[in-house]
């Protein structure tokens, strides 16, 4: 794609970023009214059964999800107009969510900036290593990636580990106001949760908001991570890196049912979200459909993404995700050639 063609492509979707007061307060009311109703449902449900308790939490983790969405439109400055306005629904949401704003909005931000470039990874992402990379390590760090990047691990203590504590902590180096806005979330989310809980009690709390939690930062994580791991994504360094490229080939359109892409805010247009992070999520679909060259973007299904768990590695030299079966293979067929070539030489020596 040329630079000419990248510009015209940037400039068919700028129309898009046009931000809606109705939509943005009509997307508050259909999201943070049904959280609450099915939240406060789920609790009467315990008298019932604790099976329909268990639907009733999944389905408002889908209302959690939509709440993130919410909160990451306000990061991006694209869900209302008013930068204050984005401010404090933001923070808001981001109790819901058990993120703080003003981290992720800088967290964030690097992700979109650095997004595919492998000579800048560590912020806003995932942890990933090339292929050479892997093979260079050290056991420890192998052994590091290896759990870190197992779905038990990445799916079952990953929301724990993201969402309790990680996000609890301001980064070395947070300016003031982010610091701030951190202590700020913290203190509202055990305000809540300690309102709660004198409320309904601990027991009744835990039942309800344990999977609640669970669930909703599961697909969080999930939606993050299939939305750039995928086989022939796009990743390059610094001196071959664009931006346009990155966000059209580096990023999936992530193709859900009508039901579960009303849930998680049309995210899954996530190419369409990084060629332009200022078009809200209700203009995303819009965008896609309007604008052909994005058509041309990965397309993933429910069935076809669930591939991505075995995409642990990045081949610098086949532009491809690989798994680490085809590693270990790569490994062993390297080391079966050097000891070949230590035989060979001593017999060559003798002759």
């Amino acid at each position: 794609m040329t630079e000419a063609k990248q510009v015209n492509l940037r400039k068919k979707v700028a129309p898009y970023e046009k931000t809606e007061m109705k939509s943005s307060v009509r997307q508050l009311i259909n999201t943070m009214g049904p959280l609450i109703v099915l939240w406060y449902a789920a609790y009467l449900s315990l008298s019932v059964s604790y099976w329909l308790t268990l639907v009733l939490a999944i389905v408002t983790s889908g209302f959690v999800i939509r709440t993130f969405i919410i909160f990451h439109d306000c990061t991006h400055q694209s869900f209302f107009k008013s930068k204050m306005a984005n401010k404090v629904i933001g923070t808001i949401t981001g109790v819901v969510a058990l993120v703080p704003y003003e981290q992720w909005k800088y967290s964030h931000s690097m992700h979109h900036a650095t997004s595919s470039n492998l000579d800048k990874r560590g912020t806003g992402d995932m942890w990933l290593l090339t292929v050479d990379e892997y093979a260079e390590a050290s056991k420890m760090t192998r052994l590091a990636y290896r759990f870190y990047r197992n779905p038990l691990v990445m799916f079952g203590l990953g929301p724990i580990a993201v969402f309790l504590f990680q996000y609890r902590f301001n980064r070395k180096g947070a300016k003031r106001k982010e610091r701030i806005n951190t202590y700020v979330v913290n203190i509202s989310i055990v305000a809540v949760y300690s309102l709660l809980i004198w409320a309904i009690g601990w027991q009744a709390f835990v039942m309800v908001q344990g999977p609640v939690f669970f669930v909703s930062g599961c697909l969080g994580i999930w939606l993050f991570y299939v939305q750039h791991q995928f086989e022939d994504s796009y990743f390059e360094n610094e001196d071959e890196w664009d931006y346009v490229k990155a966000a059209v080939d580096g990023s999936s359109y992530y193709k859900l049912p009508k039901v579960l892409q009303w849930f998680t805010g049309n995210i899954g247009f996530h190419h369409v979200h990084h060629l332009n992070p200022k078009v809200p999520n209700y203009h995303l679909e819009e965008a896609h459909n309007a604008t052909p060259p994005l058509h041309q973007a990965t397309t993933i299904t429910i069935g076809t993404s669930l591939k991505s768990l075995n995409f642990r590695l990045w081949d610098e030299e086949n532009k491809v995700f690989i798994s680490f079966g085809e590693m270990k293979r790569r490994l062993r067929k390297l080391n079966s050639g050097a000891e070949k070539l230590n035989v060979s030489l001593p017999n060559q020596q003798e002759k």
